[in-house]
């Protein structure tokens, strides 16, 4: 643990160990996967840096310091400049003083690591009680509104209700799945083995093949089932020895994650996918778990969701039925939950003639 020099009333900005910062995380009202001390090590192994900064109180003759406010950064450098990149971060204090030295601390490491541009994005909801103030403080500092690069729409669902409740909550469709798999013979199991990670790989390649869509690589799926531990669990759904359907999910901070799911042609028509997901949920619930992040839906229906108008919502809700994500999210908002919207991306700039390239880099 480094401390880089002390500041207001004693507090000094640290760099904390990882057991030291994961605690804090885990127990910060905004804490999240992505700001864990395993994600940054995920990332830093394919091609981003991570740090982490935190402003602490003074010792106390406390053991370890008292955390009041952090972020863990990514950086990413390419011809000798880069990005800073705090993804569902900073975790604020809410006490003014103590903010603005965490958001001083973050400007003066982005530049002097030669960054275009920092980005920031908050783990906090447009309906957060905390989200206009943030949205004000950050912009007076001179940081501007960008799209995200983590999904900005999502679908949460409680999982406070009991296991009947949740059935209850399902579409109709979706608990007709659930039951269709049993008849069938599917089988939900825990993926312990490399086996099981060459089974989920190869559905994760075969449904990015039907879908279009980029996946990472095995080594990738392997370092974060193995840097997450206990934390993670690899799901497979089974027919006759045979996987149709897996997921890669966490539990953190009081929040499952539905991360990375893919399935054959056969686990589509069996209700696969739908007996995985309910064994996700019940996963995540027993690992103390309150919500569940499906991770990800078209932005137009987060938008419709706070539309001050039965016209824009209606138009928004058009447009998102044109977009492939549509699909992906009849499946996920089929299990229940409520459309939520986070705050934007929030940029500082410190090189515009590159920004407007880096942007591209990022959408590419």
């Amino acid at each position: 643990m480094r401390t880089a020099r002390t500041a207001r009333v004693g507090q000094a900005i640290i760099e904390p160990d990882d057991q030291t910062w994961d605690r804090f995380v885990r127990g910060h009202p905004h804490g999240h996967l992505l700001q864990a001390s395993g994600w940054g090590a995920l990332k830093g192994r394919f091609g981003w840096q991570p740090r982490r900064l935190a402003i602490a109180d003074p010792p106390d003759g406390r053991a370890e310091p008292r955390l009041r406010a952090g972020a863990q950064i990514l950086f990413r450098h390419r011809l000798g400049f880069g990005l800073a990149y705090v993804p569902r971060g900073p975790l604020l204090a809410g006490d003014e003083a103590t903010d603005a030295l965490l958001l001083a601390a973050l400007e003066r490491l982005a530049r002097r690591s030669h960054v275009v541009f920092l980005r920031l994005e908050p783990n906090i909801l447009e309906d957060d009680a905390a989200a206009d103030e943030l949205h004000s403080c950050l912009l007076l500092r001179g940081f501007q509104p960008a799209n995200p690069i983590q999904p900005r729409s999502t679908v949460h669902l409680d999982l406070g209700p009991p296991d009947e409740r949740l059935l209850a909550g399902m579409s109709k469709g979706h608990r007709a799945d659930i039951r269709r798999a049993a008849r069938e013979g599917v089988v939900v199991r825990n993926g312990t083995s490399q086996a099981h990670l060459d089974a989920f790989y190869a559905l994760m390649t075969a449904t990015g093949r039907r879908a279009g869509f980029a996946i990472h690589s095995r080594a990738y799926y392997h370092a974060a089932w193995e840097l997450f531990a206990d934390d993670a669990r690899l799901l497979l759904a089974e027919r006759d020895g045979t996987a149709l359907a897996g997921s890669l999910i966490a539990a953190w901070a009081g929040t499952g994650l539905y991360l990375y799911s893919g399935s054959t042609e056969a686990g589509l028509k069996s209700g696969a996918n739908h007996a995985l997901q309910w064994s996700a949920l019940r996963w995540a619930k027993e690992r103390g778990c309150t919500i569940y992040d499906f991770w990800g839906i078209p932005d137009a229906l987060g938008r419709a969701a706070v539309a001050e108008s039965a016209a824009a919502r209606e138009r928004l809700e058009a447009e998102a039925q044109n977009d492939p994500l549509y699909g992906v999210f009849r499946f996920k908002k089929g299990f229940g939950g409520r459309v939520v919207r986070y705050l934007p991306a929030y940029d500082r700039v410190y090189l515009p003639a590159l920004y407007a390239l880096w942007q591209r880099r990022l959408r590419g």
